[in-house]
């Protein structure tokens, strides 16, 4: 990437803001090194590194990374063999590694997993366990080397404690002698160049024999060493010097524990370098509400609800700044949009309507993206890879290289063409400006053809009516223009395709507050062809604009019967899959109940041939032994038993068909009268009914007429016709039991009280019914929440809402159809 261009897109800021997010200077130092890459693998690998980055933020709150300040002074000081870290850096030390474990750690205990990237950054961290338990044993929480660090350093101080006691007492008995307590200026006992003394007024100083080690700033008093204090203060002097060098001993085994591990400990500290570099990221993108945009490997440059963020409040904070004038809270989104085969995109509109900010919000975004940082944009921004980002934006004049306005522009666009390498992004502010309108002009337009003919994307912004009609008429080049408020004429801040726009330049001026004298006079200055020329194209941008409203609406209605279409679709499809369903569930209840009811017949038959068969013997020998034959009353009995066990056949089977067909739903009881062909269930044969009475029918079965009972009968659906028979299934929907205007919900779970809004909106259709009411209750408001969100995308569902608190408030909601 162009340096020139990173420097006017303020890339460096963008760098500075996310590095304030580093837990550590080793992370600060590696966030400062970002910069655009040109492989697309790399840089979908680390947009997918800051993805799971801030995932894990969510997900777990982030890193507990606890690095010293002088990090570095402790690094340097690592680094030189045979020096020994102070007490207070080993600590820091110890405490820092030990943030660095946990952090890695956690990453494989974390909710939310896996993090792949993550967990491949943190294998890198060494176990530091024994190191960081030797120091925490051998220095206390003040940064002292414990008595127990070595048994060394415990005799040492064992005997400086006896000696100490030894001296104490030999000075002390100074303190309380009559004859020298007399001598003393202060009833105390000091210590002076590391040597336990008495204060003795000047005057006695031969009262008590002794060193003196100086003497107060008055110089009444002196400082002195008893003689028979000598020896004792030597050994303390002498024990005290070995404790030192036992210390120093101490620190430097500790201090060795990690110089001897060198390359563990840059390998931990690497880690923390990346996982505090990857979680910074992560953190600028929450902070920034940014998100990863889709790496694509063709031309396609798609901004969606794109932000400046050096615009944004977060951004602005961390750096310190505040927000530019006239602006607003936060910046307007921007839609920003280059496809094949367009290559190229002029920007038009009103002074301070945005055209800037809009030039430099594609190209930071774009070199955000490739240094794999998330951008303030929608989720379905589409941005390809470029090789070479070129920005020519701003007052390039330069007294010191003697270039005006003009030529610092020439000069930064035949650097870009030398320059340009394949995929390129080059942004033109103000293109052709600085010179003679006219010639400005057409090497305006001759500069974005050049680069178009050279495979470049250009934007460009202008006020030039010229180049605005170089883009309306060429292929290639499409015109987008900010608008602005009719009645203030104060910009939007919106960008409109397809609209050339105007400079508004008298309108601003008297806005701002220009003599209106002023505007009048350069109002008739401009002349009655320009004024004629800008009435048009308000009246273009004003049609454009009702075109658009148009087109929307078309499409939006165009969209809505789609969606009618194919639920209706799917309707039909459902409802004729659930007919043959029912159907076929019916007919296979039938088919089960005719096998069940000739199994059943069978047996009758059964036992008829016997019975038949045992009153045949039992005439036979009544006759053989001269008795009296078998009576009637027997004969009547067997007949009996017979009709009895058909008619319990019949019923049954009837029984059973008749809750088949009503358990379906579906098929309804067809009516026996006269002319209706009949089933009689008792013989299983066909006939038509002639004529009807209270309980029986008289039907004619082959040409013969017999007196049945109705209860024997079963209509079949059919009229007797002289035509052959046609088989017939008619389908009747059944009466509703319970009334179609609302539905009670409460109690259930989301996925079944959807399942259940749906049939019921399946039977309300079918209906003259139009308002229906979803009884929900309030408890937590998921259901509620659920509820809402299905009927408003319901392509049927009219208006969706909330009841009045009379009839249940938020407890039930509303939902209108469409006529």
């Amino acid at each position: 990437m162009h340096a020139s261009a990173l420097n006017l897109l303020e890339f460096d800021k963008i760098v500075e803001a996310v590095a304030s997010y580093a837990l550590t200077p080793l992370g600060a130092a590696n966030l400062h090194k970002l910069h655009p890459l040109t492989d697309e693998g790399s840089i979908r690998r680390e947009l997918a590194i800051t993805t799971e980055g801030v995932r894990f933020l969510e997900e777990n709150g982030g890193f507990e990374l606890q690095s010293p300040r002088d990090l570095d002074q402790i690094l340097h000081e690592i680094a030189i063999e045979s020096h020994a870290l102070s007490p207070t850096h080993l600590l820091q030390l110890s405490t820092f590694v030990e943030s660095i474990e946990r952090a890695c750690k956690g990453l494989a205990e974390s909710k939310g997993g896996p993090y792949p990237a993550l967990s491949t950054i943190a294998k890198g961290c060494a176990n530091w366990e024994r190191e960081c338990t030797e120091i925490h044993e051998k220095l206390d929480i003040n940064g002292q080397v414990a008595d127990n660090a070595s048994p060394e350093l415990r005799t040492i101080r064992s005997r400086l404690g006896r000696q100490r006691n030894r001296l104490r007492g030999n000075l002390e008995s100074y303190l309380r002698g009559r004859d020298t307590a007399k001598y003393l200026q202060e009833n105390i006992v000091t210590e002076r160049d590391g040597r336990f003394v008495l204060v003795v007024r000047s005057e006695h100083r031969a009262a008590i024999p002794g060193i003196v080690h100086g003497s107060s700033s008055s110089g009444a008093s002196l400082f002195l060493e008893p003689l028979s204090t000598v020896d004792l203060n030597n050994e303390i002097v002498r024990l005290e010097e070995k404790e030192q060098d036992e210390i120093r001993r101490v620190l430097l085994l500790l201090s060795s524990m990690f110089r001897r591990r060198a390359s563990d400990l840059r390998r931990t500290l690497l880690t923390a370098t990346e996982v505090d570099s990857v979680q910074a990221r992560a953190a600028f993108s929450r902070a920034t509400e940014s998100c990863e945009p889709r790496v694509v490997n063709n031309q396609d440059l798609e901004l969606k609800a794109a932000r400046h963020p050096l615009l944004m409040k977060s951004v602005l904070d961390r750096l310190g700044q505040s927000p530019p004038e006239r602006s607003s809270v936060e910046p307007v989104p921007l839609n920003l949009t280059i496809n094949p085969p367009t290559q190229a995109l002029i920007v038009t509109g009103p002074n301070t309507g945005g055209k800037t900010v809009a030039l430099k919000t594609a190209g930071l975004l774009v070199l955000m993206t490739q240094a794999g940082l998330h951008i303030p944009a929608g989720r379905e921004s589409r941005l390809p890879v470029f090789r070479t980002v070129f920005a020519d934006i701003g007052d390039e004049q330069s007294l010191a290289s003697n270039l005006s306005t003009f030529s610092g522009h020439i000069a930064n666009i035949v650097t870009m063409d030398r320059l340009l390498a394949l995929p390129a992004l080059i942004l033109l502010d103000e293109i052709g400006a600085g010179t003679d309108p006219v010639e400005g002009s057409a090497l305006g337009r001759a500069m974005i053809g050049h680069f178009r003919e050279r495979g470049a994307h250009v934007i460009a912004t202008t006020h030039d009516d010229s180049l605005k009609s170089y883009a309306a008429t060429t292929a290639g080049v499409t015109c987008a223009a900010f608008g602005f408020d009719p009645d203030t004429f104060a910009p939007t801040y919106r960008l409109a395709y397809g609209s050339t726009g105007r400079s508004l330049a008298l309108e601003i001026a008297g806005r701002l507050g220009l003599d209106s004298s002023v505007i009048e006079a350069a109002t008739k200055l401009r002349g009655n062809r320009e004024t004629q020329l800008a009435d048009h194209l308000d009246q273009l941008e004003q049609d454009r604009q009702q075109l658009n409203e148009l087109r929307d609406t078309l499409r939006r209605k165009e969209t809505e019967l789609a969606q009618r279409s194919t639920w209706l679709s799917k309707r039909e499809t459902k409802l004729q899959q659930l007919e043959q369903q029912n159907l076929e569930s019916l007919k296979e209840t039938l088919n089960t109940r005719v096998l069940s009811a000739r199994k059943e017949i069978d047996g009758v038959i059964s036992t008829l041939r016997n019975r038949a068969t045992s009153l045949e013997r039992r005439a036979t020998q009544r006759a053989a032994t001269q008795e009296k034959p078998l009576s009637t009353g027997e004969h009547g009995t067997l007949r009996a038993e017979t009709h009895a066990a058909l008619t319990k056949i019949a019923d049954s089977f009837r029984n059973t068909t008749a809750v088949a067909a009503t358990a379906q739903g579906l098929v309804s009881e067809p009516k026996i009268s006269i002319g209706a062909l009949v089933k009689v269930t008792t013989l299983g044969i066909e006939g038509t009914v002639v004529s009807m009475r209270k309980a029986d029918a008289e039907v004619e079965i082959d040409g013969k007429r017999l007196q049945i009972a109705l209860k024997s009968l079963r209509a079949t659906g059919q009229m007797y016709s002289s035509s052959e028979k046609r088989s017939n299934v008619e389908i009747h929907v059944k009466d509703q039991k319970h009334s179609l205007d609302e539905l009670n919900l409460i109690g259930y779970r989301v996925d079944d009280a959807l399942s259940r809004i749906e049939k019921h909106l399946d039977q309300v259709l079918m209906s003259e019914q139009r308002t229906v009411r979803f009884i929900h209750g309030h408890g937590t408001g998921q259901l509620r929440q659920a509820i809402g969100g299905y009927l408003q995308a319901h392509p049927l569902i009219k208006q969706v809402s909330l009841a009045p608190p009379e009839e249940g408030g938020s407890g039930v909601t509303i939902a209108e159809l469409r006529d």
